[in-house]
């Protein structure tokens, strides 16, 4: 499970609040690690039942660290043959989870592209040029690509010259592109047309996708059958009608590196209280969680986990704590 503090000053007046200004648990990845823990006890103490190892992922840089890649460069899959992962989720109530097959989550890339140009004796303009490719790079979404299979193009910064009596030498475009596939064909579609639409005003352009650092996340895709397993454990473990099949979600996640790797399902644990006032989504100052959502992960992690050895199924007596709250954290439902 990912751990993350964001730059984000905490609005939220309870007990956790962050005791460091400007910096906040704000996406849930403290309550991804308090959930493996309990996991991690429940598994052991029924260790006993388990037909095979379980490695517990602790894995920080979820977002922009590329965490889940360099876990990979040290050998955190050898001899992996599935691999789950949760987060918390502001829009499903406490007590539903949901998750769906094939993609779920959009990969995405980051993008920097310079563009500049200058004749002596004659005006080249980098700010049209880039206006220009502003424009142009939209058509590759509203023109291009398939209605049906959504894609992210945006430039969410534009950097010229503080003078106002020339043109600059050089602008620079900033942004961020999202898609459930072909995401490395996006991104040579995002290059041609800034470098060629630059040309046409004479300029010159060059285009960094970080890709050195491994900033281009790939789709996070559900394995079928890893997905029907999360969803047959879930259901057992928390009914039906708490099972639900979320959006499809333009964000991204890391996971995606290990979920093209081995088969994989990632899932979501809903967190939303409105009595609490826990209804912000992650990044949000004002982001909280129901707490009530920690054994209920605890718990379904386990049991996917013990029941995707083949273990039979309902033989297993629900062992209840005295707080009414907690009566899921041993409450494991084998298949």
């Amino acid at each position: 499970m990912p751990n993350r503090v964001r730059p984000v000053r905490e609005a939220v007046d309870w007990e956790h609040k962050s005791k460091v200004p400007g910096k906040m648990h704000a996406c849930g990845h403290d309550a991804h690690v308090a959930m493996v823990l309990g996991a991690a006890k429940i598994l052991k103490s029924r260790e006993h039942l388990l037909k095979g190892t379980v490695v517990l992922i602790f894995q920080p840089a979820e977002e922009k660290g590329n965490g889940a890649k360099h876990m990979i460069e040290a050998g955190v899959l050898e001899d992996v043959e599935a691999i789950f992962g949760a987060h918390v989720w502001h829009q499903f109530p406490t007590g539903v989870v949901g998750s769906r097959p094939g993609a779920m989550l959009a990969g995405c890339g980051f993008f920097r592209a310079v563009i500049s140009g200058k004749e002596e004796g004659r005006c080249v303009d980098p700010v049209l040029a880039a206006s220009s490719v502003v424009i142009s790079l939209q058509g590759i979404v509203s023109r291009e690509a398939n209605p049906l299979d959504s894609k992210v193009v945006s430039v969410t910064s534009f950097q010229g010259s503080d003078k106002v009596d020339h043109a600059p030498d050089a602008v620079v475009l900033s942004g961020t592109f999202r898609a459930f596939s072909n995401i490395h064909e996006l991104l040579q579609r995002i290059k041609q047309v800034i470098t060629e639409q630059a040309k046409v005003f004479r300029c010159g352009a060059t285009v960094d996708f970080f890709e050195n650092e491994s900033t281009v996340y790939p789709p996070t895709v559900n394995n079928v059958q890893m997905h029907e397993h999360v969803k047959k454990v879930a259901t057992d473990l928390l009914g039906p009608a708490n099972f639900q099949v979320p959006e499809l979600v333009m964000g991204s996640e890391d996971f995606s590196f290990y979920s093209e790797l081995v088969p994989a399902s990632f899932y979501f644990i809903g967190v939303r209280n409105e009595a609490l006032g826990a209804v912000h989504p992650g990044h949000s100052p004002h982001f909280m969680i129901d707490e009530d959502a920690l054994p209920i992960g605890a718990t379904l992690h386990a049991a996917v986990v013990e029941s995707g050895r083949g273990v039979s199924s309902r033989e297993l007596e629900p062992q209840r704590h005295p707080d009414p709250k907690y009566q899921l954290v041993r409450c494991l439902i084998r298949i």
